[in-house]
């Protein structure tokens, strides 16, 4: 049976990888993003490549108005929802917290934390309707150990993993599942985010170190997506081979 998936930030880096994946399973899906064209051009090559059912629609998680009306209307017309991966986020800036940007600051909250409340209260009462769903959120290896130059986005994705492990104690009585995926270093465009624009300082972060792909993310999203109805897996850290915590890489 064709399941009826969700993803934010899904047209590039981990986001696009994770849309492809559930589209090779043969689900359904239902992809937003800032970025219009983007979401076209993806809409196109997966239902080329594959025999599913795509819908977009744009949308910015920063925008609570727009979630709370787009949300709901895109999943009523999309028939449901049984999977939410919350992927939407970004770091910016890489400064000692005393130096940093209170706009970077303001900006990661906003897509990290409240956007991801936003969607993720807009879509869970179709899932309790329904006593079923998986919500699956991307934290980041930052949310268990902090690094220099980094306190705001560190303290963004721990918010995810403290949300994600309160979500399922309050939704414990039903059959819904909330997972935290963790990745470590993941060569996409995250860097030049962060460092906004530059795309010199971006490739130094990977220069040296095999790091994870967002293909390799996305296959973990699936896995725990396929698990049997009794087994929920509440999270997942995925490393490269030579990263030992957070920010702790050896590059040859």
């Amino acid at each position: 049976m064709c399941r009826r998936v969700l993803v934010t930030g899904a047209t590039s880096g981990i986001g696009k990888e994770i849309a492809i994946s559930f589209a090779q399973y043969g689900d359904n899906l239902l992809l937003c993003a800032r970025r219009e064209e983007k979401l076209a051009e993806l809409k196109a090559e997966l239902e080329a490549d594959y025999d599913v059912r795509v819908d977009t629609f744009t949308l910015d998680v920063r925008n609570r108005e727009e979630v709370e009306t787009k949300v709901p209307q895109a999943i009523k017309a999309f028939g449901g929802v049984d999977i939410l991966v919350n992927n939407a986020g970004l770091a910016q800036g890489l400064d000692d917290f005393q130096d940093s940007s209170i706009d970077d600051a303001v900006t990661m909250i906003d897509t990290n934390v409240k956007g991801l409340i936003y969607v993720a209260r807009k879509v869970l009462p179709f899932m309790m309707e329904q006593n079923s769903g998986h919500i699956i959120n991307m934290g980041s290896t930052a949310g268990i150990y902090a690094y220099a130059k980094g306190a705001v986005y560190c303290a963004t994705k721990a918010a995810v993993k403290t949300l994600s492990d309160g979500i399922r104690i309050d939704t414990i009585a039903t059959d819904i599942k909330v997972t935290t995926i963790q990745p470590g270093i993941v060569e996409t465009p995250f860097s030049e985010v962060r460092f906004h624009g530059d795309a010199q300082r971006a490739a130094s972060v990977y220069a040296g170190i095999d790091a994870i792909q967002p293909e390799d993310v996305a296959d973990i999203v699936l896995y725990v997506s396929n698990q049997p109805k009794r087994v929920q897996i509440s999270d997942v850290t995925i490393m490269a081979n030579q990263q030992a915590t957070g920010f702790m890489v050896h590059k040859k």
